[in-house]
């Protein structure tokens, strides 16, 4: 409990800094001033017996110091403000959060390399069937369309419709397509004007075998 200790007449006052190396998180208490230090505690885990918290307050908290010879001691340390005393809980946390994030990335690489290796190579023989539809051309089909034949000037034509024949079955008599001035449009008129049919002579030279002399 932090209501135990003399917080009106703290042992040292100084600051406090939190350094890393690989692993391990230090607290090092520094004199303000000068910068020299005093005390620190390095700490292998966090939560742990490295760093513990007070039951009565949030700003208050007891390490664990080293001197680097062997010596270990608990002292109590508290922060003026609240804000510095979250600052520092976030600090050690974000540091082992890393801690971790590193020792899982460590982990699954050293799992990648001693699983099986997946071999995509062909083996000897091996062959692969691909099946692409629709660039097989039948040979012999009826599906494919011939080219027609393109008119006077460039104009293709289509052909009759069906239901275009004559009751005697005859076909009717081309169409002449008489010749188109130039900036004259095309009109129906132009291309399918019917030609009368002259009507059959029964002999053209009649008239000239009844002649005398």
């Amino acid at each position: 409990r932090a209501a135990e200790w003399q917080l009106d007449q703290p042992a040292w006052s100084g600051r406090l800094r939190i350094t890393a190396k690989g692993s391990t998180a230090f607290i090092k208490l520094e004199d303000k001033t000068s910068g020299e230090l005093f005390a620190q505690a390095p700490v292998e885990q966090f939560p742990g017996i490295a760093v513990e918290g007070v039951t009565d307050s949030s700003r208050y908290f007891v390490i664990r110091i080293e001197d680097g010879n062997g010596r270990r001691a608990f002292i109590g340390i508290g922060f003026l403000d609240r804000g510095d005393a979250f600052d520092f809980n976030v600090a050690l946390q974000d540091h082992f959060k890393w801690v971790r994030q590193q020792s899982e990335l460590a982990r699954q690489a050293q799992n990648l390399e001693q699983g099986p290796k997946l071999d995509l190579g062909f083996k000897e023989g091996q062959t692969i069937k691909l099946n692409i539809a629709n660039m097989k051309k039948k040979e012999g089909g009826t599906g494919s369309t011939r080219p027609r034949p393109a008119g006077p000037g460039g104009l293709s034509l289509l052909p009759p419709p069906p239901g275009g024949k004559s009751g005697s079955g005859e076909r009717p008599a081309p169409l002449s397509t008489p010749a188109q001035l130039p900036g004259t449009p095309i009109t129906d008129s132009l291309l399918s004007w019917p030609q009368p049919n002259a009507a059959p002579a029964a002999d053209v030279w009649g008239d000239f075998a009844k002649a005398s002399g």
